[in-house]
């Protein structure tokens, strides 16, 4: 598992090439991925808006950025996404902004597609579900946690509609975008926050 890691890790980039990455690739009708089809590439050229968007709007509250503040072991975020994934185009954003306040966080970004071997070490329900937010003790390389691909409470109403419904619609997807749009990033912050608090008063550190 240590060599997929750091394979991973050597094969990935800052947040800002990743950004820069998508915006080119908007510009030339292209996508990251094995698939060159026209969807995903539509959906390329809307995740670029997407994130343009809330990397200028984003806030984190004074009280999770105090919270936040307080982690204070390094770690790496190896996050596995591509740029036609839409909850990646919400959530990558968001724990951008939480890596810019805490600087023991080093945030990296990884393509599914060109890490098989990453991705099927890290399924969820045994599916290549992304953004894949993967946890990682810099200094030893161990994995301490993972979070993704969804929000807590978006994951929540995912899987309540997929019980009752067999899949998700295009409508659900709609409603779906909404929601992400109308809360604004505060489910990931909390999310994390949480993550890392479990993290800071757990034995891995004490």
């Amino acid at each position: 598992m240590k060599r997929i890691i750091e394979s991973g890790i050597k094969r990935s980039m800052s947040y800002d090439t990743y950004r820069d990455l998508v915006k080119e690739l908007a510009q030339k009708s292209a996508t990251t991925g094995h698939n060159q089809s026209e969807a995903l590439i539509n959906y390329t050229k809307l995740n670029d808006r997407r994130m343009k968007r809330w990397d200028k709007t984003l806030k984190v509250s004074a009280a999770a950025r105090k919270k936040l503040e307080k982690f204070n072991s390094k770690v790496t975020w190896l996050v596995i996404a591509e740029s036609w994934c839409g909850d990646a185009a919400h959530i990558l954003p968001v724990l951008n902004k939480i890596a810019e306040i805490n600087p023991n966080i080093n945030y990296r970004v990884v393509l599914r597609d060109e890490n098989p071997q990453l991705m099927d070490a890290f399924l969820t329900f045994g599916k290549k579900a992304i953004p894949k937010v993967i946890i990682i003790d810099t200094a030893t390389g161990e994995v301490l946690d993972t979070y993704g691909p969804r929000p807590s409470e978006a994951a929540g109403y995912v899987n309540r509609f997929v019980a009752m419904n067999g899949g998700l619609t295009e409508s659900f997807k709609e409603d779906l975008q909404h929601w992400y749009n109308d809360n604004k990033g505060q489910n990931v912050i909390d999310d994390i926050t949480e993550i890392l608090n479990h993290l800071q008063s757990s034995s891995v550190y004490l």
